[in-house]
């Protein structure tokens, strides 16, 4: 796995070992981020959140594409000694901050730090947490009024055209992988 774009491009990143974790592939997350690129005009001094955060790759990508600051959540094991040493490898430690937390135990942490320009969302597959953050985002307000969120689910999981305050714009499926852009529903909704 590497970064594809920015500053640290072709920089190696540490993966997961095993199978119980899926980091987002390579061309999936390019794919997202030339998605992102055409309808944000860029990453430069964005706010980033990454809940969920695996690796750290999604928010890695954003800082070396010129992301002001992220944010990275994640309240596993392995990915509290990944995060750190991924962020230092591509030089982005003093951008970031890394809470080993429970994503939705982390919004409360963050609530001062909102509104972001640029969320992910990579819960674990079929247990209904992307459809709960969702929700908790759009309630209060962690989205910037020209920001978007980019949720990625299984195929098989289903996320609502709506989400309170919330407008799904894109849904693009990558084999057995979904992904979702949302923006706030009075941004004008872009075509698909």
């Amino acid at each position: 796995m590497r970064v594809i774009g920015g500053t640290a491009r072709g920089k190696r990143l540490v993966a997961f070992s095993g199978s119980a974790i899926r980091p987002t592939p390579d061309r999936v997350r390019g794919a997202v981020f030339s998605m992102l690129f055409s309808r944000l005009g860029g990453f430069a001094g964005k706010k980033v959140l990454d809940l969920c955060s695996g690796t750290g790759a999604m928010a890695i990508e954003a800082l070396s594409r010129g992301a002001a600051h992220a944010w990275l959540i994640d309240e596993g094991a392995q990915s509290a000694s990944i995060i750190p040493n991924n962020l230092a490898a591509c030089g982005f430690s003093e951008r970031s901050t890394f809470l080993r937390t429970p994503a939705l135990s982390a919004l409360d942490r963050l609530r001062k730090t909102a509104p972001f320009d640029l969320i992910f969302l990579d819960p674990p597959y079929g247990k209904g947490l992307g459809m709960l953050l969702l929700e908790r985002l759009a309630a209060d307000e962690f989205l910037s009024q020209d920001g978007m969120i980019c949720v990625e689910t299984a195929k098989s999981d289903e996320l609502p055209e709506n989400v309170g305050g919330l407008s799904r714009t894109l849904l693009r499926n990558y084999g057995k992988t979904s992904i979702h852009l949302y923006l706030q529903s009075e941004t004008e909704v872009l075509e698909q």
